[in-house]
């Protein structure tokens, strides 16, 4: 039997009505692979192939000829926009068939809720912090709930390979597998994936089952590609900032039409190029999402136009997040959208005819994500990049020249192009942040536990396979020493006062870093969040608007305000970037050779031209070693971001006194500049020993240092917390061996 005549009836006629004449490949292969084993199984295929219903079309067929007792899949997204979407798909597909979908997050209705808890059964499509939440909040109904779960669906897999909330997302299905008495398949969802065997491996832990990984031959892909380059104006250097969007713009009429003040070109470029169209503008931070949106909505004043711009981003209000989600599915508006990765991931926006993606993403997984997003409903791929650069001073050192952004554009595109290559998943941590949490949460759970009983059930995840019975003893005497944890009479342990604050919060639910916000109100309406607001007075940035404040409610974190013309800086947070070796090394090899990328536009031609003509003649790319003149040095490490970051350290513990080095300044992970009063093959040499002696990463953590990486870091016994982050974010082994290979060049050019 084929796997279409294996399906349902009703999943035979949703396939007839949506036209289809044969099933994808992507569908066969995971119809075989559920249908026909028992194993665990990740689908790996490039967006919109169709993964979500080539999972669930034999997992609903399943559930329709033996209804299960209870939920018989949870589908587990990492955004409440993704959920939002594939229940309202879901739903449809369910409704003839009569099996329930229900969907749960902090934006869901109680009663929608209460209906499912009375009446558990179908699918339940739910994020991790929400399924944290309900294994804490309804522990006792957990078998009731799930006693007959037989699948959880992970979409977007790669998104929880490289951080805690991956970690969580196993320990969660552990426990709930654990406390429900069942074994449930898992079923992994990716397009991005670089290691499959490893990210197989990561689905399949704790399961006793493997994990079937189908081959999927896919067409030849064709994308359209472009970069562009243009130079923005710095503070220092306003003049001709308006010319030059002019020039961006040649269908500008200059007599009646202008750029607005200060206007941006690559900005001005992208106004441009979405007139009448329906896109997406990436962006790499909520500061810039707001920033840009604000600057093109200034276009459109300038050229008094209508405003056609929507704004995207996760410290928006669920109102204005799901007020573009609409926009851009409705087939009849041709409106474009700036947003972070929060519309990266697999949620469906429609026909889109292009993405622009404001400088370089940090990987080529970000990147793939983000070019998937268009080329649907038979139409190519089509991503246009737009690098932006400060116009150098005058007297701007060599390193300040170099064009980093669109050197790494082109080095993320080529790696892909010539290797397939994406980056493999992080999974060598050691996540005492997490296991603080998952420690909390089990006892507020669970109630008092014994020490033993509470390790047996937390120490035995198998995310924590890496960490030690002696850690966790240190662990659980530090928190109870700091009242996050108390003894009992009888002798267990419960969660202390301390523990109660931190776990009694609804942000414990969640394992990523949260600053503490305040809410944004105009009138009756949420705009969405901020970390710190102006004083009363001031203005600020927000759904892409500028407004100013009226009043600030410190007690209750709000923040009234009114809007306003204008433009002013956003702050959300930090957000970090974490840039692979691989990328790195490419893009050196980008300044060395003299390839012409097809893809490249004439201003970005000419500035790679520039930039290689530097390159070559400064001898970056066959020198690590620059002199800037004097005593001032840049070293050029080619290393990722971890190991860069551990090569930093390095310098300045074990190598800074023997070498006279000074001032370090870095512009990470791309330079590091400093003062030093040693020659070249002095360096080279200190480097080299110093490198032999170094075995234990824990000595490139500064004396008395706690290096808070993680959200539950602080909690942790300072011991703990330095252990964590030598291991798991310093990447000794990579900056070794570029030094080894510094010395080994060095050697041969001796003999």
């Amino acid at each position: 039997m084929n796997v279409f005549d294996r399906y349902a009836p009703f999943i035979q006629d949703h396939i007839y009505r949506s036209g289809w004449e044969s099933l994808r490949a992507i569908q066969a292969a995971a119809g075989d692979a559920i249908f026909n084993t028992d194993e665990n199984v990740l689908l790996t295929a490039s967006t919109a192939s169709g993964k979500t219903e080539a999972a669930f079309f034999p997992i609903l067929t399943q559930l329709w000829e033996d209804p299960p007792s209870s939920v018989g899949a949870i589908y587990l997204g990492p955004l409440k926009s993704l959920i939002n979407d594939q229940f309202r798909r879901l739903t449809e597909l369910c409704e003839e068939a009569g099996i329930p979908v229900w969907h749960w997050h902090g934006d869901v209705a109680q009663s929608h809720k209460s209906k499912m808890l009375k009446k558990p059964s179908g699918i339940l499509q739910i994020t991790p912090e929400s399924l944290e939440a309900m294994l804490i909040r309804r522990h006792a109904m957990l078998p009731k709930l799930f006693g007959g779960l037989r699948y959880i669906v992970i979409d977007e897999v790669h998104s929880l390979m490289r951080g805690d909330r991956g970690g969580q997302t196993l320990c969660l299905i552990e426990r709930l597998s654990r406390l429900a008495g069942v074994n449930p398949r898992r079923i992994g969802l990716s397009a991005t994936i670089g290691d499959p065997e490893a990210a197989g491996d990561f689905i399949a832990a704790g399961t006793g089952r493997g994990t079937v990984i189908p081959k999927i031959d896919a067409p030849p892909a064709r994308w359209r590609i472009s970069m562009e380059h243009f130079y923005i104006a710095n503070e220092n250097n306003t003049e001709g900032s308006s010319e030059a969007a002019k020039k961006a713009l040649p269908e500008l009429d200059s007599a009646t039409d202008k750029a607005p003040e200060h206007a941006d070109p690559g900005i001005g470029y992208i106004f441009e190029h979405t007139r009448g169209k329906k896109c997406l503008v990436f962006v790499n931070s909520r500061e810039e999402c707001e920033a840009v949106t604000t600057t093109l909505r200034s276009y459109c004043e300038a050229r008094h136009e209508r405003d056609r711009f929507l704004i995207h981003h996760g410290n928006l209000s669920a109102a204005y997040r799901e007020t573009a989600e609409d926009a851009m599915k409705d087939e009849d508006v041709y409106m474009t959208t700036v947003t972070t990765a929060t519309l990266e991931l697999g949620i469906d926006i429609g026909r889109l005819e292009r993405a622009f993606q404001i400088d370089s993403p940090f990987t080529v997984s970000s990147f793939l994500q983000r070019m998937g997003r268009t080329g649907r409903r038979e139409l190519p791929p089509e991503m246009w990049f737009v690098i932006r650069e400060e116009m150098p001073e005058p007297r701007s050192m060599l390193p300040e020249t170099v064009p980093w952004k669109l050197i790494q554009g082109i080095a993320l595109i080529q790696v892909y192009r010539e290797e397939r290559w994406v980056e493999p998943p992080k999974l060598n941590r050691l996540p005492f942040s997490l296991l603080y949490h998952q420690t909390m949460s089990t006892l507020a759970s669970s109630g008092e536990l014994t020490p033993a009983q509470l390790a047996s059930r937390v120490l035995t995840l198998k995310y924590f396979h890496r960490i030690t019975q002696e850690d966790y003893k240190l662990l659980l005497r530090h928190l109870l020493e700091t009242e996050h944890l108390q003894r009992t009479e009888e002798g267990g342990l419960i969660v202390g006062l301390a523990g109660e604050q931190v776990v009694n919060n609804f942000r414990f639910y969640a394992v990523f870093q949260e600053n503490e916000e305040y809410t944004v109100r105009w009138k009756s309406q949420e705009l969405g969040t901020i970390v710190s607001p102006p004083p009363i007075g001031e203005k600020l940035a927000i759904a892409g608007h500028v407004w100013i404040v009226e009043e600030i409610d410190h007690k209750r974190r709000l923040v009234y305000c009114e809007q306003v013309k204008g433009r002013v800086p956003a702050y959300f947070g930090d957000c970090p970037g974490d840039i692979s070796t691989k990328i790195l090394l490419r893009m050196r090899q980008v300044l060395d050779e003299d390839t012409v990328y097809p893809y490249l536009m004439k201003n970005a031609v000419g500035r790679l031209e520039r930039a290689r003509n530097s390159a070559v003649s400064a001898g970056i790319t066959r020198e690590p070693l620059i002199c800037l003149g004097g005593d001032m040095w840049c070293l050029f490490p080619w290393l990722g971001t971890y190991a860069f970051f551990a090569m930093e350290r390095f310098l300045k513990i074990k190598c800074a006194g023997r070498l006279g080095l000074r001032g370090m300044d870095s512009a990470r992970p791309y330079y590091i500049q400093f003062r030093m009063t040693a020659e070249p093959g002095e360096f080279f040499r200190v480097l080299s020993e110093e490198a032999e002696r170094l075995t234990e990463p824990l000595d490139l953590v500064y004396p008395n240092e706690v290096p808070l990486f993680e959200k539950y870091d602080r909690y942790v016994p300072e011991e703990l917390v330095r252990k964590g982050f030598a291991y798991g974010i310093l990447d000794i082994d990579g900056f070794k061996q570029r030094i080894s290979d510094w010395s080994g060049r060095i050697r041969e050019g001796n003999k």
